[in-house]
């Protein structure tokens, strides 16, 4: 585990975000590049299965804690943490009767003070006509509500994930594909612009505005071969933990490898004071 020095130096923490499209089918890719990336704190999502059919056991013995929000077949999502987790919360508020598994928040102590993480995996709501897009958007507004609860406390913050939501053009090789899906709608780009407005920061449109930035490229129709990418994973980050991002990255090699998720993961490195 990782250990919290008490030295008054600047502590380095790394944290990521990434949808492994089943954990059953990834655990060798995830646990290599954990070993490429050294993350202290990583949100997964997407994991497809149930808190005890999780393989725990592999992730502990690589040195991580972990903490589980599961589903039978699809959903679920997980968190782990080279850090001991302090509290875990299970579900976003807003619903008690939302039986999804899409949000898992802890709370670790790093550099001398709390970080509050958060993995989620906020709805597709394709198609848009119908019930799927109003759940989009109702639980976009519970997620904004949370943030902005969360916000008030003034502590580093990062709420990452897969959010369903290609934020601007420059974030798709071919927009014009996206027009009328519910990644690419207006009403799904203002409810980014409003958590984004409370205070939160994208850590990678913090560090680049190049295009061709993408975290997501479709199985079908040889989106890969071609590059043809969006970008929807997203770590978002409080302006206590904006004021310390040294650097950020998207691993798109992963996606080259053999049976990869159809994302990859995105990282950011903080320093927190201890």
């Amino acid at each position: 585990m990782t250990e919290t020095p008490n030295n008054g130096k600047a502590l380095p923490v790394r944290v990521a975000t990434w949808n492994v499209n089943s954990i059953k089918q990834r655990v060798d890719i995830v646990l290599g590049w954990l070993a490429d990336c050294r993350p202290d704190l990583v949100a997964l999502q997407e994991i497809k299965c149930v808190d005890d059919a999780f393989p725990r056991a592999a992730f502990e013995d690589a040195g991580y804690n972990v903490a589980v929000h599961g589903q039978k077949t699809f959903n679920g999502v997980a968190i782990l943490s080279k850090l001991p987790f302090d509290e875990t919360i299970v579900r976003l508020p807003g619903d008690d009767a939302d039986e999804q598994a899409r949000f898992l928040e802890v709370l670790v102590s790093a550099g001398g003070g709390a970080v509050r993480f958060a993995s989620l995996y906020l709805p597709n709501g394709n198609p848009p006509d119908t019930e799927k897009y109003r759940y989009k958007l109702s639980w976009f507004d519970r997620l904004i509500a949370h943030a902005r609860a969360r916000l008030d406390l003034e502590e580093p913050f990062i709420l990452a994930g897969d959010y369903n939501v290609i934020p601007t053009a420059a974030d798709a090789r071919d927009p014009a594909q996206w027009v009328g899906d519910a990644l690419y709608l207006p009403q799904t780009h203002a409810r980014f612009q409003e958590l984004a407005g409370l205070g939160l920061t994208d850590a990678i449109r913090a560090a680049s505005d190049d295009p061709g930035l993408y975290t997501f490229w479709d199985y079908q129709a040889g989106a890969w071969q071609k590059n043809n990418g969006i970008r929807i994973d997203h770590l978002m980050l409080s302006p206590e933990a904006a004021d310390r991002l040294t650097a950020c990255g998207i691993d798109k090699h992963v996606r080259a490898l053999d049976k990869p998720s159809d994302h990859v993961p995105v990282w950011a490195d903080l320093r927190l004071e201890s």
